[in-house]
């Protein structure tokens, strides 16, 4: 399996890959990890062959072997095949033929191209290391057969890497509305193992990402190989742990039965699968995407355009909506800082429950008798941007637009309507795929933006996408194209159009969305105790700019849980603050506590959305301490929280990361969030934080030794700046 072919060597920003390739044969990847310097030329490489090479056991081939990129039959491979296909009733097992490949992108990535000329295959996979190290993996598949009867099916096309033998756990997700992002970590599982999502997007129990280390995994400290699909349509994780080689970790889009069929000389283009390398912990293997999504072509840079603080109106009004009680809301909006208003659900044609209305994209005029152009002139006179909930990829049956159009229903014929005992919210999905749907929400919500001049979109996605019929045969990956499609073209045909994901909270949160959206909703839930957490698992990926994070109302709708102002405003710190409440019934103390934290959210934000986001690995199950901190390392915030009762009377202490240990800092409490609170003594550190000229102390000493922490009650945040001398 390994002749005389040349290595190549991919390194950027502290990563490193080393592939063999041999002619006619797919590469193989030797070394995947930290960059340890090994000179690229082949003289230097050489011994590599004879240091990694497998020997070959009794009933196993005869020549020692690697698994390739895509992992087949045809290379002796046992486990889980890359591609998988086939032409009617007959497999498909390709054999490349001819193998190419080239280095591109200033020789960050390598362009392959393998041909089989006897099953008439064609694939192309780009594999490259992004800006800040992240690992992306691009694949096309082409039926290159100008005489075949029959299509070429495809069932899947993975991307995969091999990991060292030592890692021995992993780490993967699940969860509920509105309870995203549970992580579960377990021993390392033996054989071939795949965990699929048929939720018709990410969903609210997706794997999300398998993660992967060598113990259980930390913060700060360790190293994690993670990969990742950037897709919001079904999806496919996969771990082959076979004892003859090492593990192969990979991702790939779950596709329908026959959903892929390929005529001569079309392509199926796989979604992009990415790659994280850290030996700095979870923290480490996080920035590479947050470096990878800042970076993203069309993204908003928060330093030109700092977040806007927002008000959304959905657990202010929900669908009671009255525009003299919206205007005075937005008033009081303005007054306390907030720069963006959102309209949430409630205001198109029939809207007074969620059973009505969907697909009919025009306000009605029952509600608001003189149009929605009244309330967006009055927010944009206030200063503020004027924001418009849709949900684009729904219909109800009582609908104007399903009963002129009932074909254009996303579903198997026979399962509109459904029994009642399993419907979901009363809806169902448009397919976008049929030109003439796409065209007619575009053309809808194309005129409302340009007529009102909507500055932003929260796009909603509430129900699951099942037995998705688009044309007679399987249809959600042309439903999530052309989803995908409409974004695009609504920002390129409204420059400075904002968009957010929204999917009944954060169950469509993954990269592929975030290439095309602004930013997405965590989740439903506004309950700090449960967004604590939320939002520390979502950053392995998003960045905190991209993040909605609201403060809602006491006690949370969500929950019923009773919370602290100081402490729901302390989490929301952690995102793209904004308030999902109606400020209206507010006291004035209340009111003036919400201007000073609005006021804070704007002195900080630059540095919050900017900033490498840092957790510190805490000992007490029931503390939080997440910081961000600027390039430079002169300028640090950490919110501290907990979550229940601690366990120890000695609180654990703050390891302060990402400050200079040569510099001196500056440390303030935060007070701006109200008032926390802690029991027995407050460390003599923190009462000079609290004072005017704070406490100042070496970098040094805060990494090393480390703050002592009060004894925080239950659900209790304190935010503590680091300004450096």
């Amino acid at each position: 399996m390994f002749d005389q072919g040349p290595h190549t060597v991919l390194r950027r920003d502290g990563v490193c890959l080393i592939l063999k390739t041999p002619e006619r044969e797919m590469p193989q990847v030797e070394y995947w990890g930290r960059d340890f310097g090994v000179d690229a030329e082949e003289s230097a490489l050489a011994a590599l062959d004879a240091m990694t090479l497998k020997d070959t056991p009794p009933n196993k081939p005869d020549a020692s072997w690697r698994p390739s990129l895509l992992p087949q039959g045809a290379e002796a491979w046992a486990g889980r095949p890359g591609l998988e296909a086939h032409r009617g009733c007959a497999p498909v097992f390709v054999r490349w033929t001819s193998v190419s490949s080239r280095t591109v992108d200033d020789g960050n990535g390598i362009a392959i191209t393998a041909e089989d000329a006897v099953n008439h295959v064609r694939l192309e996979l780009m594999l490259a290391i992004q800006s800040g190290g992240l690992v992306t993996v691009d694949r096309r598949v082409a039926n290159t057969d100008a005489d075949a009867a029959e299509p070429l099916t495809v069932n899947w096309l993975d991307a995969t890497l091999p990991v060292p033998r030592r890692v021995d756990t992993l780490t993967q997700f699940t969860g509920r509305w509105p309870l995203e992002k549970q992580p579960s970590t377990t021993a390392m599982p033996v054989g071939s193992i795949t965990r699929d999502c048929r939720r018709g997007k990410t969903g609210h129990d997706s794997p999300w990402m398998f993660i992967l280390t060598d113990g259980a995994p930390r913060w700060s400290q360790g190293e994690v190989w993670a990969c990742h699909l950037a897709w919001s349509g079904n999806q496919t994780y996969r771990l082959d742990n076979l004892p003859a080689h090492e593990p192969v970790l990979g991702a790939g889009e779950l596709l329908g039965p026959g959903e892929i069929r390929l005529g001569t000389g079309e392509t199926y283009e796989a979604p992009t699968v990415c790659f994280s390398y850290s030996d700095d912990g979870l923290d480490g293997m996080a920035a590479r995407f947050h470096d990878w999504l800042r970076a993203a072509p069309g993204r908003v840079d928060p330093a030109a355009k700092p977040r806007p603080f927002t008000l959304n109106t959905w657990e202010a009004v929900y669908f009671d909506h009255d525009e003299t009680t919206l205007m005075r809301l937005a008033d009081r909006a303005a007054a306390v800082g907030v720069e963006r208003f959102v309209l949430d659900d409630g205001w198109f044609h029939l809207r007074r429950d969620d059973s009505k209305g969907l697909g009919d994209w025009v306000v009605d005029p029952a509600v608001w008798p003189n149009g929605l152009d009244g309330l967006a002139g009055h927010v944009h006179d206030l200063g503020m941007e004027f924001g418009l909930w849709f949900e684009p990829e729904m219909v109800n049956l009582d609908s104007d637009l399903y009963r002129n159009h009932p074909d254009w229903v996303l579903a198997a014929p026979e399962a509109v309507p459904y029994r009642e005992d399993v419907s979901y919210r009363n809806q169902y999905v448009l397919d976008l795929a049929n030109p003439d749907a796409y065209a007619h929400v575009h053309g809808q919500m194309a005129d409302l933006i340009g007529r009102l001049g909507v500055d932003y979109i929260k796009w909603d996605h509430n129900r699951e996408v099942t037995e998705p019929v688009h044309d007679g045969r399987y249809g959600l990956h042309e439903q999530t194209e052309a989803c995908y499609r409409l974004f695009d073209q609504l920002r390129a045909e409204f420059p400075g159009l904002e968009i957010e994901s929204c999917s009944s909270g954060g169950a469509r949160t993954d990269a592929g969305i975030l290439l095309h959206a602004d930013r997405i909703w965590g989740s439903d839930s506004n309950d700090p105790r449960d967004r604590v957490d939320i939002q520390r698992w979502t950053e392995l990926i998003v960045p905190p700019e991209m993040i909605g994070a609201h403060v809602g109302p006491s006690p949370a709708h969500s929950t019923g849980r009773a919370t602290d102002l100081s402490y729901r405003a302390a989490i929301s710190l952690e995102g793209c603050s904004g308030f999902e409440w109606n400020i209206l019934e507010c006291p004035d103390e209340q009111v003036a506590q919400l201007r000073s934290f609005v006021a804070l959210y704007k002195e900080l934000r630059g540095l919050l959305h900017t900033g490498r986001v840092m957790h510190a690995d805490m000992r007490d199950p029931s503390l939080r301490a997440r910081g961000v901190a600027n390039a430079d390392r002169t300028h640090a915030v950490w919110v501290v929280a907990s979550v229940d009762n601690l366990r120890d009377a000695l609180v654990d202490r703050l390891h302060v990361g990402g400050l200079d240990p040569e510099r001196v800092y500056r440390v303030r409490q935060r007070r701006e969030i109200g008032e926390s609170k802690w029991g027995w003594i407050t460390p003599q550190w923190l009462t000079a934080a609290r004072g005017e000229d704070g406490f100042t102390v070496s970098g040094r000493l805060l990494e090393q030794v480390g703050l002592q922490l009060p004894n925080l009650w239950p659900m209790q945040a304190i935010v503590l700046e680091f300004e450096a001398e």
